[in-house]
């Protein structure tokens, strides 16, 4: 490996430029730089002078000669570089040191005055990459003087042994290993335990099982890069440029983009390689789900919910007119098919509810409906019809995440938990619930009441606690997957976010004309980063969760668009239900080729509709 930094027999260790006519000049060849790099020689002739010229055999002094005065005077005269060109520099001489092009990293040092790294960092890097560990450790001795903390010594020399002990054990070398744990390692006195766990390696019967078990990639350039990478966490990175630094900085860059971007709405590649660094990241409007793909208007009255299966290949719609339909999402071109109908929900269907792995759907009716339908979606039959009391009220129902059993309830003051044939197992007692929701852990059921709040309930061992807290009605509400996040329908308010494990109120979204009727909103997109509603203003509202203003308000519907679904596996896929009888299927603008896309100069504040 050849190193970029200072020779080991340079007397200087300053980190900054050196400002002075020796800059131009170059080595002998084999020699050092003034810069401290290792120069590089072509057939023996050393190169990179600034001028461009090299001095060898047969060229005499002439040239050097001839350089003219004022190009001379002019490089003592010039500016000193500022701190942040030196690390710019020192940035794209690491990156070229990694790609291996060494003597354009020795030009660019030399020509610039800068240094990659301090010369005892250029040692004992070295030392490392060759596995000279005695080397390696006189080396910090002299590191010790340039760090921030002297005592992280003890911590790299920890990890030097523990490198050099794994080699020994792989090589076959016991003993020599076995004094590398009892008389270096051990004496340091720090981190006991893993020196327990590196002992138990001395069982291990062959090389390969000591691999797998040190998951190490073994004694080699690999295991000693990661070694390097860590051991420069420890350094400053005027002694040490952190590992890949300059990649590091154009991820950060293009994450930060993509961050900022109110329409990227696909999987974030962390690859470079991915995008290109020459242009800005940008997501046009129209590849977001903002553009009517499909109106469905196989319902014949107002379509009150609509809601897409776990896994996105379907999606279940629920109306007025006493019908539930599922709709087949096709893979490719994304279209929605009828699948079948399920019939006789005599007081229509306000709720749906898919079970967590999409066999079953349970249909819920409106306030005077005292019955709940569990169906069988693979095969059209009526699993369970429940009623508890014709005096119930059963409008909402959630999943417990075992799929075996859900919960169920209604504004008349029950709340039950049943299993799949429709049997109470539990009941809560005065719950006036408008709406529920099962959290991730099984235990934890969530009812927003007439109280105006959402409280927790654990069937388990009854207890209750008050976890969000409104002035207003809460007329509807979903969590988000991990349970952190919930997006509430506040009557007259519009739509909110509140943080469940704070119990805090995030967010306020501005746009939607939210009354007294029930209207259902949703998280969606690639990792949830968007929030969709519908209005009594016969809008679909999408906000990115980060930001109270809309990015986007769709027209289409003519009545009150009661229920928004997107779909979770297919992020530019979306669904609105409406009073007006049709449910809209979202998706991109049509016809939007490569060439197209690639062309767009819309960006990612544009809100027109």
């Amino acid at each position: 490996m050849q190193a970029n930094g200072a020779g080991q027999g340079q007397e200087s260790s300053e980190l900054s430029c050196l400002n002075s006519a020796q800059n131009g000049e170059s080595s002998s060849a084999g020699g050092t730089h003034s810069n401290g790099l290792l120069s590089s020689t072509d057939n023996g002739n050393s190169v990179g002078t600034s001028n461009g010229s090299s001095s060898g055999p047969g060229s005499g002094t002439s040239a050097a000669s001839t350089a003219s005065g004022s190009e001379v005077g002019s490089l003592k005269k010039k500016k000193r570089l500022s701190q942040a060109e030196e690390d710019v520099i020192r940035l794209i001489g690491q990156h070229l040191h990694g790609l291996g092009l060494n003597q354009t990293v020795d030009l660019l040092m030399q020509e610039s005055g800068c240094r990659l790294e301090h010369s005892s960092a250029t040692k004992f890097r070295n030392h490392v990459m060759e596995g000279e560990w005695d080397k390696a450790e006189n080396d910090l001795n002299e590191l010790r003087a340039l760090m921030h903390s002297p005592n992280a010594i003890v911590r790299m020399k920890f990890l030097l042994l523990q490198q050099k002990y794994l080699e020994y054990l792989e090589d076959g070398k016991v003993l020599e290993a076995l004094q590398v744990l009892r008389g270096e390692l051990t004496p340091l006195k720090y981190n006991t335990d893993r020196i327990h766990v590196l002992s138990g390696y001395l069982m291990c019967s062959h090389a390969e099982d000591l691999r797998a078990k040190a998951e190490w990639e073994g004694k080699g350039t690999a295991s000693r890069c990661r070694l390097l990478d860590k051991l420069q966490t420890y350094l400053p990175p005027s002694v040490m440029l952190p590992p890949r630094r300059l990649q590091t900085l154009l991820r950060q860059a293009v994450e930060l983009q993509r961050d900022r971007c109110l329409y990227h709405n696909t999987k974030l590649d962390s690859s470079l390689d991915s995008v290109s660094l020459l242009l800005d990241h940008v997501c046009s409007r129209k590849q977001f789900p903002c553009y009517t793909q499909q109106i469905l208007t196989e319902h014949c009255n107002e379509v009150w919910f609509c809601k897409f299966s776990n896994d996105g290949t379907k999606l279940a719609t629920g109306s007025k007119d006493t019908t539930v339909i599922i709709w087949q999402v096709d893979p490719e071109s994304h279209q929605l098919k009828l699948l079948r109908t399920l019939e006789g929900h005599a007081y229509g269907v306000s709720y749906l509810a898919w079970s967590p792995d999409d066999t079953y759907l349970i249909a819920c009716g409106p306030d005077d409906c005292s019955e709940l339908w569990l169906w069988n979606v693979q095969t059209g039959e009526l699993r369970t019809k429940m009623s508890q009391s014709h005096e119930d009220s059963l409008t909402s129902v959630a999943w417990n995440p075992d799929g075996k059993r859900f919960v169920t309830g209604g504004q008349r003051g029950q709340f039950y938990q049943c299993d799949l044939d429709g049997n109470l197992l539990d009941s809560w007692e005065g719950v006036r619930v408008q709406c529920l929701w099962c959290l991730g852990d099984g235990r934890a059921v969530l009812a927003s009441d007439t109280h105006q709040r959402i409280r927790g309930y654990n069937f388990e061992d009854l207890t209750d606690r008050n976890i969000v807290q409104e002035d207003h009605p809460i007329m509807s509400f979903t969590v988000s997957k991990n349970g952190r996040l919930a997006l509430l329908n506040v009557a007259t308010q519009g739509v909110h976010l509140w943080d469940l494990q704070d119990r805090v109120l995030v967010r306020k979204y501005q746009g939607v004309t939210q009354g007294f009727y029930t209207i259902h909103s949703c998280f969606g997109g690639h990792n949830e980063d968007f929030i969709a509603s519908g209005s009594e203003d016969h809008k679909v509202y999408i906000w990115h969760r980060r930001g109270e203003l809309p990015i986007a308000e769709l027209t289409g519907h003519t009545r009150t668009v009661n229920c928004v679904s997107w779909n979770p596996a297919i992020p530019g896929l979306m669904a609105s239900a409406s009073d007006d009888g049709t449910v809209r299927v979202w998706g991109p603008a049509p016809f939007l080729d490569t060439q197209e896309a690639d062309g767009l100069n819309e960006n990612c504040s544009n809100m027109d509709s």
